[in-house]
């Protein structure tokens, strides 16, 4: 499982989009040696469940020029790492409380030359900046990274849809999205992507009130 699955929903990469998505692997695997950021079992499994994955927010909102995106609780990059490869144009910044993980961003990020990323070891509530979209993956319940979040996003903005949180979540949601007094709406990423990893992963996006 390599790059041609990326290509399979994402054909129009340019070559250097699929130089860096290429080179992803050997840096994982490197990195991933010295600090565990993604289990063992799923280093093998790395572009269908780490990269693809995060790649399923991009069905939903294509991130325009200039557009500021947070990723909270980053980890080893996901969402973040391959959202900025594939929107070069748009400004990231990833932020995980972990020393360690947040030295995987720099140094991953810095190999890809990556320029339109910012990796800070903080956490959200530390955060006085706003920004048009928070991204991650499933860090918690909905419902407390909704309040974590809530005053990080501002109104304007200048993409297809409204500012607002695109949440990777899997598994039912019923319960924890009983707890959600916000208007939210619920993606399948089994509508886009066939692969059996996808069947029950969603993207919640939120819109900003």
């Amino acid at each position: 499982m390599n790059i041609d699955l990326l290509l399979k929903y994402f054909p129009n990469l340019t070559t250097q989009q699929k130089e860096q998505f290429a080179a992803l692997d050997g840096l994982y695997r490197d990195w991933n040696a010295k600090i565990n950021v993604i289990s063992r079992q799923d280093i093998d499994s790395l572009y269908e469940k780490h990269i693809l994955h995060s790649l399923g927010i991009a069905k939903i909102v294509q991130f325009k020029p200039g557009t500021e995106i947070l990723d909270v609780g980053t980890g080893g990059g996901f969402p973040g790492i391959p959202l900025a490869i594939l929107f070069p144009m748009a400004d990231f910044h990833l932020v995980d409380s972990i020393g360690k993980k947040i030295k995987v961003v720099e140094e991953v990020s810095g190999a890809l030359g990556l320029t339109n990323i910012k990796a800070e070891q903080a956490r959200v509530e530390q955060l006085n900046t706003t920004y048009d979209f928070v991204v991650s993956r499933a860090v918690t319940r909905l419902k407390p990274f909704l309040g974590w979040v809530r005053y990080k996003i501002h109104k304007a903005g200048n993409n297809d849809r409204p500012n607002g949180v695109l949440y990777l979540k899997g598994g039912d949601l019923t319960e924890e999205l009983a707890e959600v007094t916000d208007r939210y709406r619920v993606y399948d990423l089994s509508d886009y992507f066939v692969e059996p990893f996808f069947e029950t992963k969603k993207v919640i996006y939120v819109p900003k009130k």
